[in-house]
């Protein structure tokens, strides 16, 4: 049993402790733990000289340094990775930049061969990736990288008959990061015997609206997500089952295509975070967990977290801002849907996996409302309802297709692996702004309006919903944002808030797979991106 692998078996012996920290005043934050995991170069360089080595042709084009002779750290001792790296990040921008073996359906021998050969520039680079297309979006960066494929429908010698309505969207996440939240569903799943000799440790399982495949490879943890229905097919969305053969495709055509080997990351402790001093006489909010009575999946309640999963800038451009569901306000008598005091709604009913949430179902985030417009008078500033600015919440790449109703911030750093997703923003008016898969956003800049959108203008309130997801041993997985967004707000008006209300109890949360009868359902079309209230 190697280093990681013993590494791993004490963090599951140690898991009751990590459930049980460090007692802390009920109204303080934590930040996050995370695991550093070391990566194996040497192996992903002994895979790549057997890629190589099995094309004699252009075996010559690449130098192995002996492996004794190797410096630890020292890229410049791989000169086969780095030519590696010369090749793929002609279509990977920004390869290099990871600190794990990038593992992709990209067969870099097969078009140095073919470019040798003499085959046209032109030729599609679905040949070389198992006829998946290329890349919609890729991100490297110090704690791993992401990246999305598609198959096209009909495309793949021996794929099933049915021919999908759209193109099935595959995505890989490889990290040297992994977040350590107290999940009792995690590491479960069940092996896949035909794919057992490349990938020992694969498991396969469905999960919050994905089937993913988890393994492990040179140290690091991979998972291969794609979005699907746990079950019927329905004509515009996979069943999971369908899913299973164009993942494993994925999966028998993944090779090493870069990486660059670089200082080990280092393991961030949970520590209790710094809040303002000053208190505010106005800002209030109830604990998490203490959403509006009934309004959980079969009356249950929320899930208290008091972890503030990253130092972020409030996404609202300005205060006052009023987290409160837009689905469930009628039901809260206390206060209207723009005032004083917050009140969770993470785990009002959906019809959306999560697994924190009782019985396994959710809302994935939290509903934001901007303030309504005073009266105008002397001296106030001019206000329109439908110009409230929306901003990134940190410095970020953006993952949003031209279609897609969400975007998605980010943030790969030595320190986290992240991602905050805003919806209900006008997405032609994205798309004309250029909030777009790749696009590099600053912490604070502008990217939309608050707005009404669900599939079409005034589908639904006029709100922003946002939420966090970070990344497991299980892939992305959501997490609440609330106190996330209480810290941030704090910071935004310079004042510490006042919780209110009722301590709420910690309660195990199982998790579904099927989707019960009585999941409250709102009026919804099915579309990509998720789409909720």
């Amino acid at each position: 049993m190697g280093r990681n692998s013993l590494r791993f078996v004490s963090l599951l012996l140690a898991w009751p402790s990590l459930l049980v920290a460090a007692p802390i005043a009920a109204d303080e934050f934590r930040s996050p733990s995370l695991t550093a995991l070391r990566i194996e170069w040497r192996a992903a360089l002994d895979q790549l000289r057997s890629e190589i080595n099995s094309r004699p042709q252009i075996a010559g084009d690449f130098i192995f340094a002996p492996r004794r002779s190797v410096p630890r750290y020292d890229p410049r001792a791989m000169p086969a990775l780095v030519q590696l790296n010369a090749v793929s990040s002609r279509f990977f921008t920004g390869i290099t930049r990871s600190p794990v073996p990038v593992l992709l359906p990209f067969d870099a021998a097969a078009y140095l061969d073919a470019q040798r050969s003499g085959a046209p520039a032109t030729l599609a680079l679905a040949r070389y990736q198992a006829d998946f297309n290329p890349v919609d979006m890729f991100d490297a960066g110090p704690a791993g990288y992401s990246a999305t494929f598609s198959l096209e429908p009909g495309a793949g010698d021996g794929m099933p008959s049915r021919v999908y309505a759209k193109p099935v969207e595959v995505q890989i996440t490889g990290s040297a990061l992994l977040y350590d939240i107290a999940d009792p569903a995690g590491g479960k799943g069940e092996p896949v015997k035909p794919l057992a000799a490349t990938y020992p440790d694969l498991r396969r399982f469905i999960r919050e609206g994905y089937v993913r495949y988890a393994f492990t490879r040179f140290g690091a943890a991979y998972v291969v997500s794609i979005q699907c229905l746990d079950s019927v097919a329905r004509p515009r969305r996979l069943a999971c089952k369908e899913a299973y053969p164009v993942a494993e495709r994925f999966l028998k055509a993944l090779r090493v295509a870069g990486g660059q080997r670089m200082r080990p990351l280092a393991d961030v402790a949970s520590n209790i975070i710094d809040r303002p001093a000053v208190r505010s006489p106005d800002f209030s909010y109830r604990p998490s967990g203490d959403i509006i009575p009934n309004t959980g999946y079969r009356k249950q309640g929320g899930h208290p977290d008091a972890m503030a999963y990253a130092q972020i800038r409030f996404p609202l451009e300005k205060a006052p801002a009023f987290v409160r569901s837009q689905s469930f306000g009628k039901r809260d008598k206390s206060e209207g849907p723009t005032a004083y005091p917050w009140r969770d709604n993470f785990c009002e009913s959906r019809r959306f996996e999560v697994w924190q949430c009782g019985g396994g179902y959710g809302h994935q985030g939290e509903d934001i409302r901007a303030a309504d417009c005073p009266s105008p008078g002397e001296g106030r500033e001019p206000c329109d309802p439908k110009r409230r600015g929306v901003v990134a919440v940190r410095d970020a790449i953006v993952i949003r297709g031209a279609k897609d109703q969400a975007a998605t911030l980010q943030v790969n750093s030595r320190t986290e692996h992240i991602r905050f997703r805003y919806m209900h923003m006008n997405p032609h008016a994205m798309n004309a702004d250029g909030v777009l898969n790749g696009r590099i956003v600053t912490e604070g800049e502008k990217i939309g309006v608050i707005s009404n959108y669900l599939d079409r203008p005034a589908g639904t309130s006029m709100h922003l919903h946002f939420d966090v997801q970070v990344f497991t041993r299980d892939g992305w997985i959501w997490v609440s944002p609330y106190v996330t967004l209480v810290s941030a707000y704090e910071r935004l008006i310079r004042a510490r808030g006042r919780e209110i209300g009722p301590e709420i109890a910690v309660t195990a949360q199982p998790v579904a797979h099927a989707l019960p009868e009585d999941v409250l359902k709102p009026d919804l079309r099915e579309g990509a991106g998720g789409e909720q209230n």
